[in-house]
């Protein structure tokens, strides 16, 4: 069995703008996008939307609409709305393989495809900080001050999502993926949720629970992404060779801060997918797996138990079984992930708190504790101050934000360097046809009409296939001794 490690990001970016309402922030994050072309930087402005169809259903067939979220809904202004698909996202492709665009009043940012979580870890913060410039450059051009949040609810029943991207095989049966995903998903929030002050869900009360997505939920399956939300989604759109491939587009996670986080989170749910891959199956099922992770987030006892076809079992046992399953596959590249993934298992059962330099809702609820016990605060009723606290720690500006002051006090771990942060935010990582796609972009932004993940077309309609494998390094030198893409794509077409 080959091991596919190709995996990338897409985080929504939660956005306030000084003394404007929540109306407002859909036009304003179609700004904080275009500021980034004012930095002069190689850029493409033109995404190809033939290559996506997110009504595609991994079951075989097209829904005829998708769920449209109705608190994001009341938001629109029909003055301000886009005339196009085009100008509403106002796409902005990076040379460093990034995408960069609007979401529906959120900027976006979805990194390059990645073949190692070193660089996936480098270039989500990077993204951090390019949202974070246009948003100040913004900022400056109206006279307000623009904040910008790395979460995943604004606390009034409105979510975004931290998605994620897999490479996995496309023969692989559809229902082999949902069974095995699922318990997965829904339990691996012990150590990659990002936290959360009350829930948003009618009738719960919940003082502080493990994830900002948990609930937002509802159903097991399905294609939708921003309402009737599925804890395993079915959008079938690969994004490359789709006879060989699938891309698994996992929607029921949290957008981390921390940089162990982010690692752990990527690199157990690819290890999970070969898994999956190699015909390995959990031997248990959860009974409702919907219920088992606003369960496990919100079980404040930490004892997170749960109801399978085995009985009451903790979930951290069903990560175990992961982890065990994933252990006797012995990949290589592999030892980082199963060690770190074992010992955060070892120390939630032993004390959850001990994971407060690497885990996000360990350390955040530490600083709501402390905050709390400092202020004479309580729980219920002084929830908007501990929320105001909860959003502090995921504001991205390191002026401001409490987890950066957290890493510069030294009590959070981190992965890579601040060099390997700043070379992400113009360089592609290596390895992957991102590489390829950066260094057009460098090269030939202005000959370039449309880009999408695996292809450009010229503005002389020349159209470029870029490979998903193949000897990047000979590609990159002919790209860069080419005086065009017309020759390049002869180049190409005749296997020179």
């Amino acid at each position: 069995m080959t091991f596919q490690s190709v995996y990338g990001f897409e985080n929504e970016y939660g956005i306030t703008v000084e003394g404007a309402d929540a109306s407002a922030l859909i036009s304003a994050s179609r700004e904080v996008v275009k500021a980034y072309s004012s930095l002069k930087k190689p850029v493409v402005t033109r995404w190809n939307y033939r290559s996506e169809d997110p009504r595609n259903d991994q079951r075989g067939f097209h829904v005829q609409r998708l769920s449209v979220d109705p608190v994001d809904a009341q938001f629109d202004r029909p003055g301000e709305r886009a005339h196009s698909p085009q100008d509403d996202r106002c796409d902005h492709l990076l040379a460093n393989g990034a995408r960069f665009y609007n979401d529906h009043g959120h900027p976006e940012y979805s990194t390059p495809e990645c073949s190692d979580l070193r660089s996936l870890v480098a270039h989500d913060k990077a993204g951090e900080r390019v949202v974070l410039q246009s948003a100040q450059l913004y900022g400056e051009k109206i006279g307000k001050t623009v904040e910008i949040w790395k979460n995943n609810t604004d606390f009034h029943g409105a979510s975004y999502g931290s998605h994620e991207s897999y490479l996995v095989r496309r023969d692989i049966e559809w229902d082999a993926f949902v069974a095995g995903l699922a318990p997965f998903l829904a339990t691996r929030i012990l150590f990659c949720g990002a936290g959360k002050v009350g829930s948003e869900e009618r009738g719960i009360e919940c003082q502080f629970q493990l994830s900002q997505r948990a609930d937002f939920f509802s159903t097991l399956q399905s294609v939708d992404t921003l309402h009737n939300r599925p804890l395993v989604n079915t959008r079938d759109e690969p994004h490359g060779d789709a006879r060989r491939f699938r891309r698994l587009h996992v929607i029921a996670g949290d957008a981390n801060m921390s940089e162990w986080a982010i690692a752990l989170r990527a690199g157990t749910t690819n290890l999970v997918a070969a898994l999956i891959e190699s015909g390995w199956k959990l031997g248990f099922d959860l009974r409702d797996p919907v219920k088992a992770i606003k369960t496990v987030s919100r079980d404040e006892s930490y004892k997170w138990l749960l109801d399978t076809s085995r009985g009451t079992m903790s979930a951290i046992d069903v990560q175990r079984a992961y982890w065990e399953g994933a252990k006797a596959l012995e990949l290589p590249g592999s030892d980082w992930v199963l060690g770190e993934w074992a010992d955060a298992l070892d120390t939630l059962e032993r004390d959850p708190l001990e994971l407060f330099d690497r885990c996000d809702w360990v350390a955040k609820k530490l600083l709501l504790d402390q905050f709390a016990e400092a202020e004479d605060l309580d729980w219920t009723r002084d929830r908007l101050s501990l929320q105001s606290l909860d959003l502090a720690y995921c504001n991205v500006d390191p002026e401001a934000g409490l987890y950066q002051a957290l890493v510069e006090d030294g009590s959070m771990q981190t992965l890579v360097t601040e060099e390997e942060i700043e070379a992400a935010r113009d360089n592609a990582p290596r390895g992957t046809r991102a590489q390829l796609r950066g260094a057009l972009i460098n090269k030939f932004a202005p000959q370039i009409r449309q880009l999408s993940w695996g292809a450009l077309e010229t503005k002389e309609k020349t159209r470029l296939a870029l490979p998903e494998t193949g000897d990047f390094a000979a590609m990159l030198a002919q790209i860069e001794a080419a005086n065009s893409v017309e020759e390049l794509a002869t180049q190409w077409a005749d296997g020179e």
